[in-house]
């Protein structure tokens, strides 16, 4: 373990790590909406598995086109199978969805014709093959349709039931223990009995991440300033999740006892303590029999930032979701220097216009880690590296987009 790596290291670390998606459980389709596929869907059979009408029309032989006149012999509705054929001379009429009959190689629309009789005359050709879908059109027979890693959405559900898959395997969600820790934080209807108490957002704000990552959440609300409890925390946390959240409690003052529990009292692997960031320097990341400990800053928008930074990152491979943040590229409306040598992450506004996103900082306020109104509206978190030159106005530079996190 080192003190204060680089943004790039800690990522490496983390991503280094062998923890991935493997409990799985089976859903119906329904049920399934917004989960991770974890298996390859491939096809059993071809779709369609016979030429089909994609028109209502009649079922013809192209070359009788030139006659203009052929002969109605037999109707062919979706669903049944008649016995009837075209042969040269001769057309049967047929829905969209039927199945073309023996001996038609194009279909002919309704509009295309005048039906006299028992004929139709054509008065506006097609070329061969018209409105006739050929087999496997939409799927081949053990083509792969949906692969492992698949969030699953509308389309997917109605590919599956085209397959007569009514219940798929998918990752089991990935549980996310989250506290906040601090004797001067309250928590919703606490009453406040002096000044210096504050009330905290963070616990649940991080719950409102993980939750819309697609993690199962486990609220363990305000923890005070005491190690003991801290401790009693952490182990009740680590025996029920696979990720452990706290807020608070990782700098260098008397009273931070996080660092303390994970380092001295668990005796938890810690991975890296302090990265070259802001806001979040002294973020604290550690492993203990294969769960995952991320101590986070107790300032709200530090928290937030980092939590989107490191935690939702972590739940996208722990259920196995090919999901990545959501990171673009945007033009500036103003000149943004480098203040430090970290990776910074600075509240901007972001619009979609011209055909690219564009960001400025109106109304952005400045002043601590703590400033989480930032993040209304239409956010963005400008990402200027530590390695990186000053930005002029009007340069492209990157974003993320955090109305896309998933």
């Amino acid at each position: 373990m080192r003190n204060f790596i680089n943004y790039d290291e800690s990522l490496r670390i983390l991503n280094s790590l062998e923890s991935k998606a493997t409990s799985k459980e089976k859903l119906f389709l329904t049920n399934a909406i917004g989960r991770v596929l974890s298996e390859d869907i491939i096809a059993d059979h071809n779709s369609p598995e016979f030429p089909t009408s994609a028109m209502d029309g009649y079922a013809i032989k192209h070359e009788d086109i030139a006659t203009k006149s052929i002969k109605i012999i037999d109707k062919n509705p979706a669903g049944t199978v008649i016995e009837s054929e075209v042969n040269l001379g001769v057309c049967i009429k047929t829905f969209t969805g039927s199945l073309m009959p023996k001996g038609a190689d194009t279909l002919i629309p309704i509009e295309n014709v005048e039906v006299k009789n028992d004929a139709i005359h054509i008065i506006k050709d097609v070329p061969y093959g018209f409105a006739t879908r050929e087999v496997g059109e939409n799927y081949k027979k053990d083509e792969v349709l949906i692969k492992k890693g698949t969030i699953i959405g509308f389309a997917e559900v109605g590919v599956l039931a085209s397959l007569n898959i009514a219940q798929v395997y998918v990752y089991a969600q990935p549980t996310v223990a989250i506290a906040s820790t601090g004797s001067e934080i309250l928590d919703l209807g606490e009453m406040q009995t002096n000044d210096a108490q504050i009330r905290s957002s963070n616990h649940l704000t991080i719950e409102a991440l993980c939750k819309k990552a697609g993690a199962n959440t486990l609220q363990m609300g305000i923890v005070k300033d005491d190690i003991d409890s801290i401790t009693q925390l952490f182990e009740t946390g680590l025996e029920k999740a696979d990720i452990l959240v706290t807020t608070g409690g990782v700098s260098v003052g008397d009273y931070d006892f996080v660092q303390d529990v994970i380092k001295d009292r668990l005796n938890a692997e810690v991975l890296f303590h302090g990265v070259t960031v802001k806001p979040g320097m002294h973020i604290l990341c550690a492993r203990k029999d294969n769960k995952l400990i991320i101590a986070l800053p107790g300032f709200a928008y530090s928290s937030t930032v980092c939590a989107i930074l490191y935690v939702l990152p972590m739940i996208y491979k722990l259920e196995g979701a090919n999901k990545q943040l959501p990171i673009v590229k945007a033009r500036i409306n103003q000149d943004f220097p480098l203040k430090m040598k970290k990776t910074i992450f600075t509240a901007c506004n972001v619009k979609y216009e011209e055909n690219e996103y564009k960001i400025d900082f109106e109304g952005k306020k400045t002043g601590t880690s703590a400033i989480l109104t930032n993040m209304l509206e239409s956010p963005a978190l400008l990402i200027q590296k530590e390695d990186s030159k000053d930005i002029k106005a009007g340069d492209l530079v990157d974003i993320l987009l955090l109305n896309e996190l998933k």
